[in-house]
């Protein structure tokens, strides 16, 4: 075999989870192929890849022994479900019938490959690969945008010619296109490689006394969302984040904070940076004295919550530091005169760009706060872009690209 060590995958582990559809086959080749370029490979062949592939043919192929059995005595004397899924450097589950992927958006551990994908703590990327109707039905997509926002990785399906005879997307991607997208993964190349980037997500939290806070409805998808996408541009992000459910991106350095004086000391330690992006929905007002004990009710009399104004991240950032970054960026979370509002914060704070998004929920409908769709206009001293409503990740990709053509 005549290794492509000029290759990103040359030393890189792969464990590759063989989906139960008739592409299976073409797992064979990728084995092959990736092999080729110094690639390490193991397999989990579920029970539905095995009805098309033998054990024997991914054994022979990838020089490992394959694994299959959650149950297995041998293999799970050491939790081996827990060290195949923590010794790879990248997941990848190929085919990704529609089984699997409900499987794995409802957080199902019911076998093997499903076990292994919820004790990984490496990144996964999905294969889709099914009829064009399952693809296309609700459910599929419901579940593969749940995916993407959990921070799966795609490899998009083909259109054509499907097995069972109709013609339409979800083909398997082409061996040579899922070898490519393995390379782009590990390509440390990108528009954005040397460039530092300051991104902050989510809310603050200010304290009223030691069991309440003052706080909002932020949840940080945006703001994490728009750090992996940096991330993937090539770009080394520093993510300060306030309190939220959202697991840390890999590749990020994520810096807890919970109040906003907490927040602008660590952009301050973070500098410099080529860009700072506001993301964070930081609470304007804070206690302007905090007790130490529970404040309690008094007789039905409302107690006097004296309040104070928080610093401004933006505007230090944009105007009150010496090591000002390149390019400061701010979001404008508004519930009317949205352009406006947001074309006022750009010239009191004076940064750079505005993202400017409507925050309101109206006729029942989610708000944006918490959501998994945005819809924005980017706002500059000359121009105003209205961008049309995306999942939170494409708006963040968008964003990315804007900053890449920037330094361009």
């Amino acid at each position: 075999m005549i290794l492509k060590t000029t290759s990103s995958l040359a030393g890189k582990r792969l464990l590759l989870i063989i989906g139960g559809g008739i592409a299976a086959y073409k797992c064979l080749d990728l084995i092959r192929r990736v092999r080729e370029r110094g690639m390490t490979v193991r397999c989990i062949l579920t029970r539905g890849g095995a009805e098309f592939i033998t054990p024997l043919s991914v054994s022979a192929l990838s020089g490992e022994k394959v694994y299959s059995d959650l149950f297995s005595l041998t293999d799970e004397v050491e939790m081996g479900h827990i060290r195949l899924s923590r010794e790879a450097d990248l997941v990848l589950v190929a085919p990704a019938t529609a089984d699997m992927m409900a499987k794995m958006a409802a957080g199902i551990a019911d076998n093997l490959a499903t076990t292994a994908l919820l004790a990984t703590d490496k990144p996964v990327m999905i294969a889709p690969s099914m009829n064009s109707h399952m693809w296309n039905h609700a459910a599929t997509q419901r579940n593969f945008n749940q995916l993407v926002q959990d921070g799966i990785r795609t490899i998009a399906p083909a259109s054509g010619d499907l097995a069972c005879g109709e013609v339409g997307p979800g083909r398997l991607a082409e061996v040579g296109d899922m070898v490519a997208a393995l390379e782009n993964f590990f390509d440390v190349t990108g528009p954005l490689v040397g460039k530092h980037i300051l991104v902050t997500a989510g809310p603050t939290r200010e304290a009223i006394d030691p069991v309440r806070y003052i706080a909002n409805h932020s949840s940080g998808k945006q703001g994490y969302a728009i750090a992996r996408a940096l991330r993937n541009l090539g770009a080394r992000v520093s993510l300060i984040s306030g309190p939220t459910a959202l697991e840390a991106p890999d590749g990020i350095e994520r810096i807890h904070i919970d109040s906003a004086r907490d927040m602008l000391s660590a952009c301050k330690k973070a500098l410099p940076a080529d860009v700072a992006i506001c993301v964070a929905a930081v609470a304007d007002w804070r206690m302007k004295n905090v007790p130490d004990q529970k404040i309690k009710k008094q007789d039905g009399s409302l107690p006097a919550l004296q309040l104070t104004e928080n610093p401004d991240i933006l505007e230090f950032l944009a105007r009150k530091t010496d090591r000002r970054p390149d390019l400061v960026i701010g979001f404008a979370a508004e519930t009317e005169n949205i352009q406006d509002n947001a074309r006022a914060k750009l010239a009191r704070k004076g940064c750079d760009w505005i993202v400017a998004n409507d925050v309101s929920t109206r006729d029942g409908g989610q708000s944006v706060m918490g959501g998994d769709h945005n819809r924005v206009s980017l706002i500059t001293e000359s121009a105003i872009e209205d961008w049309e409503q995306a999942p939170k990740d494409e708006v963040a990709r968008r964003l990315a690209r804007k900053i890449a053509t920037h330094f361009t």
